[in-house]
């Protein structure tokens, strides 16, 4: 079984955000694989289908982001696995619009939903970052809560359905056939 895990803040006023490509990419995939319906639980809501005959949980933690950390290990203890069956779909400032990336790993590069994931189970669990890139003059905080241009909206949501329809990829551990089904 793995966990997809999609960072964001929950409410209406959220929704468009930056902040909130995860909650967007599961979304997706959610919808394409036709999951159960969203329900209350693990800190959050989840999903539960079946991608490519494997058992799969969608997890949108509801602690706001800067304690997803709380909702990821609330998923792992409820449906008993380990760090390396995660799979988190986040926004990323240093990546351009629309532009995913796939690591395992490594530091948490600023974003705080990350840093509360590690501190809650440690590092070693795969993170796709969705590039929203960064408006150098404004706030960061004002920024990633702000919603994409009409272009990037285009841009995001076609990614977000190139996320969903390759997610198989992630699934058996195959993430350089996963970015470069995403390029271009």
């Amino acid at each position: 079984m793995k966990v997809l895990v999609g960072l964001g803040n929950p409410g209406s006023d959220y929704a468009m955000t930056r902040h909130n490509m995860g909650f967007q990419a599961v979304d997706a995939i959610v919808h394409r694989f036709s999951f159960k319906d969203w329900k209350k639980d693990c800190k959050g809501v989840v999903a539960r289908g079946e991608i490519d005959g494997e058992k799969v949980v969608a997890l949108k933690p509801h602690t706001f982001m800067n304690l997803s950390g709380e909702a990821v290990l609330a998923a792992m203890s409820f449906f008993k696995i380990k760090p390396e069956d995660v799979i988190v779909f986040h926004d990323d400032m240093a990546l351009p619009v629309g532009k995913v990336k796939v690591k395992t790993g490594g530091s948490s590069a600023g974003h705080n939903g990350i840093k509360n994931i590690d501190s809650h189970i440690g590092a070693d669990y795969m993170r796709v970052r969705i590039g929203v890139d960064q408006d150098r003059a404004s706030d960061t905080v004002d920024y990633v809560l702000g919603i994409p241009s009409k272009e990037d909206q285009k841009v995001l949501a076609e990614v977000m359905e190139k996320i969903a329809e390759n997610v198989p990829l992630l699934l058996k551990g195959d993430e350089n056939n996963f970015m470069n089904r995403l390029v271009g």
